[in-house]
């Protein structure tokens, strides 16, 4: 995938749906979102996108676990376990 490719909220909705668990960085804000607790849609998209309404930057898959946004604690911790 084009990596300046811009993705929405049907795009973000289907990764998410892939995880088992979703980090969305903020900053120094960190949201863990446990798939399996079936966090609400709205508060889950509302972490994820950004103003204009795309999924937000940089997004890494690791394992079953999505990483939204940069936190360089939240990267060392998912990257190394």
């Amino acid at each position: 995938m084009d990596a300046r490719a811009k993705l929405g909220r049907d795009d973000a909705l289907r990764l998410a749906s892939q995880a088992s668990r979703v980090i969305v960085a903020k900053g120094k804000k960190v949201a863990d979102f446990c798939m399996k607790d079936k966090p609400g849609l709205d508060k889950l998209l509302e972490a994820m996108l950004g103003p204009t309404g795309n999924l937000r930057a940089p997004t890494l898959r690791a394992g079953r676990t999505l990483l939204v946004g940069f936190n360089e604690d939240a990267y060392a911790n998912v990257i190394l376990t």
